[in-house]
């Protein structure tokens, strides 16, 4: 038998999001936003192989979260943060300024005592890596608390930060987001497009790569590969102690399930799977996917 993978529930449908066109988004219908709906196909993923469920951490997806029958401690949770596009929507009503005091009023309205006094530190000492810490512990504490006793198995940083952060060169943000996820006993993780500059960038500042999760696009037609379907593949034959979890492996449904799975099986080292979830009979998939990933080539 070949080791076992995670497979997760993406929520990219539910967020109303496709890579593949803002039409393909709309075409979906409202029901998928629906937190009930929502809810009930990620259950059904659940009970046919899925192992748990990679989320944004927004109102929409920590609705579905508390609507989960299945929230018991085998249930791994993959929480990305921020949830950038509703910072973007927040941002675009707000300005700039007032989503940062938004921010910081929900931030002292969730009574988390350690995220308040480290907001109020950062502040008072102008230093960003406590603001880090206060922005991180609130967020932990909305997915704890939705989550019930969930396993919150890996904090993520979204794509647009990660990336952000990689071109502007800024380890100083790597090393504190690590260093304090792993003192939680959180894994961290960063989802990202450019799988092998992260991990380029990562050996060359010594982080320890096997103590880190990694989010990123893997398929067979090259879809949000950078640079190059067969750069992300060296870099992942040069990482084999990361856990790297392939999103995207549908190219937002351009591929057949069958055909993902023949170009998935060929990565022994990817540790797991992200899979968006659409439709009931998607949900169904997961099973597909658990048979055939778990049979020898």
């Amino acid at each position: 038998m070949k080791e076992s993978k995670v497979l997760l529930v993406g929520d990219n449908p539910f967020q109303g999001v496709s890579h593949l066109s803002q039409e393909r988004a709309m075409a979906r219908g409202n029901e998928i936003s629906n937190p009930e709906y929502a809810a009930e196909l990620v259950r059904i993923s659940l009970e046919n192989g899925a192992d748990g469920f990679m989320l944004s951490v927004s109102e929409m997806t920590l609705s579905i979260l508390r609507k989960l029958p299945e929230r018991g401690d085998n249930l791994k949770l993959y929480a990305i943060v921020p949830a950038a596009y509703e910072f973007v929507r927040l941002a675009s009503q707000l300005g700039t300024l007032g989503l940062i005091g938004h921010l910081a009023r929900e931030i002292v309205i969730s009574r988390n005592l350690k995220a308040v006094v480290n907001g109020i530190k950062g502040v008072i000492r102008h230093d960003p890596e406590i603001l880090l810490r206060a922005y991180l512990l609130y967020e932990i504490s909305r997915v704890k608390r939705a989550g019930g006793k969930a396993n919150l198995y890996s904090l993520m940083l979204h794509e647009i930060v990660t990336d952000m952060a990689l071109a502007l060169n800024l380890d100083w943000l790597f090393r504190s987001y690590v260093d304090f996820l792993l003192k939680l006993k959180i894994k961290p993780g960063f989802e990202t497009r450019n799988f092998a500059y992260l991990t380029a960038k990562f050996k060359e500042w010594g982080l320890e790569l096997s103590k880190i999760a990694i989010a990123a696009p893997f398929n067979k037609i090259s879809f949000q590969m950078s640079p190059s379907r067969e750069g992300c593949e060296e870099a992942l034959t040069g990482t084999p102690e990361t856990e790297v979890i392939a999103i995207n492996v549908l190219a937002s449904g351009y591929l057949k399930p069958s055909e993902a799975i023949e170009y998935i099986r060929s990565l022994s080292q990817l540790k797991g799977i992200a899979i968006g979830v659409s439709k009931e009979k998607h949900a169904y998939d997961f099973k597909l996917f658990r048979e055939a990933l778990e049979t020898r080539s």
